[in-house]
């Protein structure tokens, strides 16, 4: 995270304060190949009570127009629609975001990190990431607006707050212990 801190200006860039928007990503065959998925997303992302950064997945943009949904989807309220964006920038636009909301795997895991830490809303009916929803990082909310929008709410009203629990997957610190685990170890 030091790093990613000391070389992006996403911030800045786009004009965001911390804690002020909802972070998304949608990239999932069985999501955004769906037109009906991919337009309760946008129906999702309009109801949010924060406004959504979208970095879109190439795939994603495709589909969305070929569905009819481009417009509304990059013009529509409540929606900042932007490029995909490299990992310095996506730590950082994770690390300030108010909540996340992605149908990935590995953001599910990320949001979990120690110097990031955010309630992370999984668009999708399963994940292989239980440990980080019994954690209670992640909630698995499913496809539909209604359910969605009705999980988001309630997290809101109720403090807006991720678990005092460690990470499930780790304190950020293995890269760390390997590289003492490799000098101790004498090769000759």
């Amino acid at each position: 995270m030091p790093t990613a801190v000391k070389r992006s200006i996403i911030m800045g860039e786009l004009d965001l304060e911390t804690d002020a928007y909802a972070l998304a990503t949608i990239h999932r065959a069985e999501n955004v190949d769906d037109p009906k998925v991919l337009s309760n997303f946008i129906k999702i992302f309009e109801s949010s009570p924060l406004p959504v950064i979208l970095p879109l997945h190439p795939r994603t943009v495709k589909n969305a127009k070929r569905f009819g949904l481009w417009e509304r989807m990059s013009h529509g309220t409540n929606i900042g629609v932007i490029d995909p964006v490299g990992y310095w920038d996506f730590l950082v636009l994770m690390a300030n975001c108010g909540f996340i909301m992605t149908d990935s795997g590995g953001i599910q895991e990320e949001a979990t990190a120690p110097n990031i830490r955010k309630k992370c809303f999984v668009l999708r009916t399963s994940t292989e990431r239980q440990e980080a929803v019994d954690a209670g990082f992640a909630e698995l909310v499913g496809v539909k607006p209604k359910p969605v929008v009705n999980s988001i709410s309630q997290w809101s009203e109720h403090g807006a707050s991720v678990p005092a629990r460690k990470s499930p997957f780790g304190d950020g610190n293995v890269a760390e212990r390997t590289i003492e685990i490799i000098k101790e170890v004498d090769y000759c």
